[in-house]
């Protein structure tokens, strides 16, 4: 029976499991599909980097091409001059770029987002660590034994 004012073990186990639920496997999930959506850009940005190679490769002044108006409806389009380019730079801006400024631009962007994957990547590993302290503050509250992880050994 729980004393007047100090909550039981029950419920500080219900607090914790609580916490882990509510906020941590949240965030968890917040900064996994942060990380996803950075890895999206930086595909995005890998696929106009080969693009770009292909023109410079053909050496043509034209193009024709198929633009998506959105809902995936697509329409041809021939472009005259296809030296520059307009480059999503972010915040809804794009720029006009040669091919080689746009490479440059890439190049520098792609690092900025593979550092930006790093720094989720470490967050979401402090967030399954606090996850697993909280557990085995929970096992502890309720005397429960370690399980033991499951062994393996190589065979030669």
């Amino acid at each position: 029976m729980a004393h007047a004012g100090k909550p039981s073990i029950d419920e500080k186990v219900l607090q914790y499991e609580t916490f882990i639920s509510d906020v941590l496997k949240r965030d968890l999930e917040r900064v996994l599909e942060q990380r996803d959506g950075v890895y999206e850009k930086i595909a995005q940005y890998l696929q106009l980097k080969n693009t770009i190679e292909s023109l410079k490769e053909s050496e043509t002044k034209g193009l024709k091409t198929e633009i998506d108006l959105g809902c995936n409806f697509y329409v041809q389009a021939h472009v005259e001059d296809s030296s520059k380019i307009f480059v999503a730079v972010g915040y809804g801006f794009f720029v006009e770029l040669t091919h080689s400024e746009a490479l440059k631009f890439i190049e520098k962007k792609t690092n900025q987002l593979t550092v930006h994957t790093e720094v989720l990547t470490k967050d979401s590993a402090k967030i399954k660590a606090n996850i697993r302290m909280v557990l085995e503050g929970l096992r502890e509250l309720q005397n429960l034994t370690d399980v033991p992880e499951k062994r393996t050994r190589d065979a030669l």
